[in-house]
């Protein structure tokens, strides 16, 4: 019997393969290519901390309830897993190799310690002693430590022994990269023209000696670098009615610092006695994942690698675009008056929602301000100009989501800063996370209450929306913008009732709406009208929308689906999905934006959404898809859907098997999708 779905966890490393590829294409810029291997040990991390982690626990509990059947299945996703994460380590490996050859063409060099040369040794230690020492604590290996929970998982260590006389000590370093860069540009020599690199993991080595001299007696001492990966999952304790949310998520989040390690990694080089006798110490068990790797772990922070050589061999740059709309008017709310405005950033400029925020922070006719956090910069102007906002006497209103993964300490710090300051901080839904993206301004305007609303595909951060493609909508359009102000009102009091006719609302009427719009399609394509769907999303795992995808294949309906991550459906299958074509797009920026268009028999429905086909964003989340009402945003909209979908440069075939092979350009002129996404908005910004 076919199986009708690809394990999402498998679909999940199909992705960050794609995001491999990337590393491994010649025509990217060198360095570009350097930082994608960044991106996808950064990316291998977060899967371990959260996928593997949360299969791990599964398979652990039906063990425990003697549910063998559930138990080998789940230890045989882990296999797979395993085999397919080994495999990648190889090729990143291979693919570092490479990188560093064409670096060194570029007269760039990543070196070691063991090839230094005198001028640099003498320039090391000055350099080690004035500015790397101080923040060079050793961990020391012995009973009077419990050496697991000093191991946090997202820092780089360097595993030291000290031998004398066939004796072992041990201690653990963890390389400082916080404190300093972990790229260290050496000086030129003179009869050098090289710019030679060295990581600071390097440094430390080539420094141990002067680490440990005078305290310990060794003959000799050698160390190999190693990263643990942890599980992420928390719980939020009920038992202490008492605690503020605040008070709990503090709490769990350092649950976090001391769980169980699902993953270990360590230089291939280290001996076999050192690396059992590191597992003794971390207590690594059968279920955990252990990986040999390069020289270099936590190769996360190569996402910042220095801008050295020339200019071509990083990304020309983009200039972000202004928005002719927004600079027409002396003011936002004119502009957005006059029509409404849709940005598409980073090729947009993310400066026009801060200014809309801005500008209502001391405008005298605005009397409110709402917004919704889920991923905010660490240093953000929006919370600002919120404070501000504040001291000009405004209602502001923040919705903060504590759970929003790896952002939780900062969403913390914000909270208290917000609420100390005046602003009413609220925590959403007990059960569900708010991962809406909507602000709304209410503003006096000929003595009436008039709302503007913002409704957008991402996140409100200043740094994320250089790198993240997202579509954001500003509307005047009071029937929009009375059930945005709708969704805060379920947010803060979720058993009121509340209707909506415009937006699609998870988890209140999304999978409702969505079937219905499913069903339009079939309906039209037995009728033999023309019927078609393109989806634009993160991830495709929800098996019930899969299945109402594979039954709107059957009755005749053409389906596109252009899905960046993970992908459970099944394309191509006979009988099953035949008319259904499955894309994945990974370029410079982070395909982000979800997009649904429904051809609805020539007059096409079109949405953007904040959520993904994933049952925990259709029904344990407060999600909001907005349609799109003005025929000249939609008909943008539909150029760069369609653009993405001729897409034959970086565009890869997501097949049944999910082998990511990229789409077969034949004789057609080369289209990268991005490129011309920038071009075309370039264009329609000279016109207005």
């Amino acid at each position: 019997m076919t199986q009708l779905y690809y394990p999402k966890e498998l679909s999940w490393l199909a992705f960050n393969e794609r995001v491999l590829q990337e590393a491994q294409d010649i025509n990217n810029p060198v360095i570009e290519r350097v930082r994608f291997l960044g991106i996808f040990s950064n990316n291998q991390d977060e899967f371990f901390r959260v996928k593997v982690a949360d299969i791990k626990r599964k398979a652990l509990l039906k063990k425990a309830e003697g549910n063998l059947a559930a138990f080998n299945k789940y230890q045989a996703l882990i296999n797979d897993i395993q085999e397919k994460v080994l495999k990648l380590n190889d090729d990143f490996n291979q693919t570092y190799l490479k990188i560093q050859q064409e670096l060194k063409k570029q007269n760039i060099e990543i070196i070691t310690h063991e090839h230094l040369s005198e001028y640099h040794q003498q320039w090391l230690k000055q350099y080690f002693t004035n500015k790397v020492l101080r923040y060079t604590q050793p961990l020391i290996v012995s009973n009077l430590i419990d050496f697991p929970s000093c191991i946090e998982d997202h820092l780089t260590y360097l595993f030291v022994e000290l031998s004398n006389q066939e004796k072992y000590q041990y201690a653990a370093i963890e390389v400082p990269c916080t404190e300093t860069n972990r790229f260290v540009l050496l000086p030129k020599d003179k009869n050098d023209n090289i710019q030679k690199i060295i990581l600071l993991d390097d440094v430390v080595c080539f420094s141990l000696t002067d680490i440990f001299k005078g305290l310990f007696t060794f003959d000799d001492i050698v160390a190999y670098s190693f990263k643990v990966t942890r599980d992420a999952e928390y719980l939020l304790s009920e038992q202490d009615l008492d605690d503020s949310i605040l008070m709990k998520m503090s709490k769990s989040l350092k649950q976090r610092l001391h769980a169980d390690p699902v993953r270990i990694v360590c230089d291939e080089q280290m001996p076999s006695r050192m690396e059992k006798k590191l597992k003794k110490l971390l207590g690594f068990t059968s279920y955990d994942s252990t990986s040999p790797g390069s020289r270099y772990r936590n190769f996360k922070d190569f996402i910042k690698f220095p801008n050295v050589g020339k200019a071509n061999l990083r990304y020309t740059k983009w200039p972000a675009l202004d928005n002719q709309q927004f600079c027409k008017y002396n003011t936002t709310f004119e502009a957005i008056t006059e029509q409404d405005i849709l940005l598409h950033y980073p090729y947009h400029k993310f400066h026009h929602f801060k200014e809309f925020v801005r500008q209502a922070s001391f405008d005298p006719a605005v009397t409110s301000i709402k917004l919704n956090i889920y991923r905010v910069a660490k240093k953000s102007q929006i919370i600002g100009s919120l404070l501000d906002a504040v001291r000009n006497g405004k209602k502001v209103t923040v919705n903060v989501e504590l759970r929003a993964r790896f952002d939780e300490s900062n969403n913390i710090e914000w909270s208290k800063k917000m609420t100390d300051a005046g602003i009413k901080v609220l925590f959403g839904i007990n059960s569900l996370k708010v991962h809406s993206k909507l602000c709304l301004v209410n503003r006096v305007e000929q003595g009436r209450i008039v709302k503007y609303a913002q409704v957008s595909t991402g996140n409100f951060n200043e740094d994320t929306a250089k790198m993240y493609t997202d579509f954001a909508i500003f509307t005047k359009n009071q029937l929009i913008a009375e059930e945005v102000d709708n969704v805060f009102k379920f947010i803060e009091h979720s058993y009121k009732d509340v209707h909506f006719d415009h937006l699609l609302i998870s988890p209140i009427n999304q999978r409702k709406r969505l079937n219905q719009l499913l069903k339009n399609e079939i309906k039209n394509a037995k009728a033999n009208l023309p019927a078609k769907i393109i989806l634009k999303m993160n991830n495709l795992v929800d098996k019930k929308l899969i299945d109402k995808l594979y039954a709107a294949s059957n009755a005749g309906v053409d389906i596109h689906l252009i899905i960046r991550g993970m992908c459970s459906l099944k394309p191509a299958l006979a009988g099953i999905s035949e008319r259904i074509t499955v894309t994945s797009i990974v370029d410079r920026y982070l395909e982000h934006a979800r997009v649904m268009l429904f051809h609805n028999n020539g007059a096409p429905l079109v949405f953007i959404t904040s959520a993904d086909w994933m049952a925990r964003n259709i029904e344990d989340r407060v999600e909001v898809g907005l349609p799109i009402y003005s025929p000249a945003l939609k008909q943008q909209i539909i150029d760069i859907l369609n653009l993405q979908i001729f897409d034959n440069c970086k565009a890869r075939i997501v097949d049944p098997l999910q082998q990511n092979k990229y789409v077969n350009r034949n004789k057609l002129k080369k289209l990268s999708s991005q490129r011309e996404i920038y071009q075309y908005l370039k264009q329609c910004e000279s016109h207005d």
